[in-house]
């Protein structure tokens, strides 16, 4: 677990000796925490060829070309660019915005029972994600979750993209979010990098029973996870 001081905590030193605030907030990322969404859910349908498949998601369609959708970008002007440079692949790049849906895998269910948990502790919930606004709305309606968020802030519609602090600020600054009690999850490293340094208490997530780990650790009273020790000391 990183925290804003950049080491790892016990149970001791976080939260359970009453050192410091008491966790009242818990801002999660979406995409690889609590949706699993992947370009290649759509593509394998698409290509016969596993390594063709991920030249054209390197080389085409890639994670810089997607992200600037992120950061608010219309799909119509991104298609357009990219069937330019790539013509003989047009079929293939339109499908990135037609066929969007089929990108999502599903919720991840062990993150989205912790989720449940802490909504049922009490603790504010928000989400703040690297989302185009126009595909964005496809999400909050196929999943339920997102109704027990206070709010969430999609980088598409602000038009800034994590790690940038302005978009955490914008987000603190619109719910009134203290970052000293507050728990930010993320699986991007760079992005738990800015939350710790704007003083949240920062979690790079690996999977959700170490999630249940550091959530512990930091005094909040969730179930511990599967592979929890055989006794707790």
């Amino acid at each position: 677990m990183v925290t804003q001081s950049g080491t790892k905590q016990t149970d001791e030193q976080a939260g359970r000796d009453g050192v410091g605030p008491a966790i009242d907030t818990v801002v999660f990322d979406l995409g690889g925490v609590l949706l699993d969404w992947n370009p290649r859910y759509l593509y394998r349908k698409l290509f016969d060829d596993e390594s063709a498949m991920e030249r054209f998601l390197c080389e085409v369609c890639s994670p810089e070309w997607n992200e600037r959708q992120d950061a608010g970008r219309p799909w119509v002007e991104a298609v357009a660019e990219l069937t330019a440079r790539f013509p003989e692949q047009a079929a293939l790049i339109a499908a990135y915005h037609e066929r969007w849906p089929e990108t999502l895998g599903g919720e991840m269910t062990g993150t989205v029972a912790v989720l449940r948990e802490l909504k049922e502790l009490g603790l504010l919930l928000y989400a703040l994600t690297n989302w185009s606004q126009e595909t964005f709305p496809e999400a909050r309606r196929r999943f339920a979750f997102f109704d027990w968020f206070e709010g969430v802030v999609v980088s598409g519609e602000e038009r800034l993209l994590k790690p940038d602090p302005a978009i955490f600020e914008r987000m603190m600054a619109r719910y009134g979010i203290a970052t000293a009690g507050t728990v930010y999850v993320d699986d991007s490293a760079r992005n738990v990098e800015t939350a710790a340094g704007l003083g949240f208490k920062a979690i790079r997530f690996v999977d959700a029973d170490e999630l249940r780990r550091d959530l512990r650790a930091l005094g909040v009273a969730v179930r511990a996870g599967g592979r929890e020790g055989d006794c707790e000391r």
